[in-house]
């Protein structure tokens, strides 16, 4: 009988890092169950869904015997939780079975052979290797992927493009009808790698990386990515396929700008958004020297007009938009200015952070 001890917090934690990519139904019954490898005082926890692998390293008090083996990721998740945090657990292995106590509690759980375990098997040579703060990833994540596509059958935009080149990393996201381009400086200088990355693993990352100091190193090979940080080692498939060209996209020469305050302007569209229909988030911008006007309507024929005053001489110009892709694309930003330059009421409009050029947002406009 071999024995793993350590407090509940620890076990529950290292288990839910890894534990996100774990699907509730699967067709391989297997791939619902992490795999539990204890080498000495280490324990290693992997988790895989044939496309994305985690895979974390804890040191943990224990004998000095080894085992693998298998069991319900979410199972095990349950019954932690339902224990203090301070208590120590122990974990056994014994036969086909996983023992779990903690003081007076006792659960045996079902365990599968883990040399039945799906690893995902690894790209013989990545690129090189080059990283970035974690909290600089997180942020660019943050920033852009919003605006990925969910379920669109131009499967390259349901996920973000990496573009790593000299010392500029790039994130891009669209899903047609806007676009969000964030980029960061790197420490140094990388030879340029360009990937998909699936939405499932953008949204596990964002949940994944922390604002600590640490870095996350990254390496790309031919149809997958590596990432590791924390102990960490997180594998996954790229998407294929060609990405639209996103710099014909971002508008370069608008001649109408407007610079205004964030939060007013995001207050404004909340507040014109309630009376639009549920199908048709649509509302019309009228601007002219001076003042910005806000206005929407639906079926009940129900109106909301609301005004903001700002400094600007330019033309008039009455144009149409989705309101969520603005009120995405504010909420996600956090300076207190925002610029949009339009040119008139057929042409994207793009949104940027006055003289930063690391964030652009693109929208297309819509008839109203």
């Amino acid at each position: 009988m071999i024995v793993l001890k350590a407090t509940q917090d620890k076990v529950l934690s290292v288990l839910q890092s890894v534990a996100g990519i774990v699907e509730r139904r699967h067709t391989l019954p297997i791939l619902a169950n992490v795999l539990i490898r204890k080498t000495g005082s280490a324990l290693q926890l992997t988790t895989s869904d044939l496309e994305i692998q985690i895979r974390t390293t804890a040191e943990l008090d224990g004998d000095a015997g080894n085992f693998t083996t298998t069991v319900g990721a979410r199972k095990l998740i349950d019954i932690l939780r339902t224990m203090p945090s301070d208590q120590t657990v122990s974990l056994e292995s014994n036969q086909n079975k996983l023992i779990l106590k903690g003081g007076k509690s006792r659960f045996t759980l079902q365990s599968l052979p883990a040399e039945d375990f799906p690893l995902v098997q690894e790209a013989a040579n990545f690129g090189p290797s080059f990283s970035v703060p974690q909290k600089t990833l997180k942020e660019l994540l943050h920033q852009v992927s919003f605006a990925m596509a969910v379920h669109d059958i131009r499967y390259y935009l349901n996920g973000i493009l990496f573009v790593a080149e000299g010392k500029q990393l790039s994130l891009v996201a669209t899903d047609g009808h806007r676009l969000a381009f964030s980029s960061a400086t790197l420490d140094v200088e990388v030879p340029r790698q360009e990937v998909i990355l699936p939405r499932k693993t953008v949204l596990e990352m964002q949940r994944l990386l922390s604002d600590k100091e640490g870095a996350i190193e990254m390496q790309f090979a031919g149809n997958q990515a590596k990432f590791t940080f924390e102990g960490m080692e997180f594998v996954t498939k790229l998407v294929e396929g060609k990405f639209p060209d996103y710099n014909r996209v971002i508008p370069k020469n608008h001649k109408n700008t407007i610079t205004m305050g964030r939060t007013a302007l995001l207050a404004t569209l909340q507040r014109t958004a309630i009376l639009t229909s549920e199908k048709f988030k649509g509302v019309r911008l009228n601007l002219e020297p001076g003042v910005l006007r806000v206005a929407s309507s639906n079926a009940e024929q129900e109106e909301a007009v609301d005004e903001l005053e700002i400094d600007y001489s330019g033309d008039a110009i009455e144009i149409g938009f989705n309101v969520t892709y603005l009120i995405d694309a504010l909420t996600n930003m956090d300076q207190e200015m925002v610029q949009v330059d339009l040119a008139d009421s057929n042409s994207s409009a793009l949104i940027t952070i006055p003289d930063n050029a690391t964030f652009k947002y693109v929208v297309m406009p819509m008839r109203i």
